[in-house]
């Protein structure tokens, strides 16, 4: 397999460890906290963009929503799962522990070294790895068509082609990734707490 390029915030430590079954619920919840916050930035920038109606390619804003999945061993990701926003898809998806090596950026003018992390032992993949984010994806349907004859952006019939963001949805949509957040931060505030208290016994 060829080497995969990744930034260097996002390198995986050689001495760092799998998480253990003990801290998985802790793990699973921080998914699920990333996630959601993702989401909430997505929609945020759909509410920022829902009166634009020239973009850099000189269509309107299209809508992007957040496709979330579980995760699995082979797509869990150090560090922020930034999606591409030309593909919709995360780029480098790699596991984090594998045979695959790792690209270094050149120190002292020296050109790129690589690494390989090796492959832990005891990876009996049980299916708990919580969830991802596994693209940002356009809404495809069209925006309305509003009559504005003063509108820069004006057909020679006078109507303007909006962005296909409803106000109304995208304020839904950021109430339950508000919710869903909420939840996750208190199933990883109780599992902390029943970890504390374990180590007290």
């Amino acid at each position: 397999m060829p080497p995969v390029s990744r930034p260097l915030g996002l390198l995986p430590l050689p001495t760092q460890q799998v998480v253990r079954p003990m801290f998985r619920s802790l793990a699973i919840s921080a998914s699920g906290l990333s996630a959601q916050r993702q989401r909430m930035e997505v929609i945020a920038n759909n509410l920022a963009n829902a009166e634009t109606t020239r973009g850099a390619d000189g269509t309107p804003y299209r809508r992007r929503v957040t496709r979330i999945e579980s995760a699995t061993a082979a797509s869990q990701q150090f560090g922020a799962m930034v999606p591409s926003v030309n593909t919709g898809t995360i780029p480098n998806a790699v596991a984090p522990f594998g045979s695959q090596a790792f690209e270094v950026p050149a120190l002292a003018g020296d050109g790129p070294r690589s690494f390989t992390v090796p492959v832990l032992p005891g990876s009996d993949d049980d299916g708990m790895h919580g969830v991802r984010v596994a693209a940002v994806e356009e809404d495809a349907s069209e925006g309305p068509l509003v009559y504005d004859p003063g509108h820069p952006d004006a057909d020679e019939r006078g109507y303007v082609r909006y962005p296909n963001v409803r106000v109304t949805d995208e304020m839904i949509d950021l109430m339950d990734a508000r919710r869903v957040y909420e939840a996750n931060a208190t199933v990883f505030q109780s599992a902390k707490a029943m970890l504390k208290k374990a180590l007290e016994i």
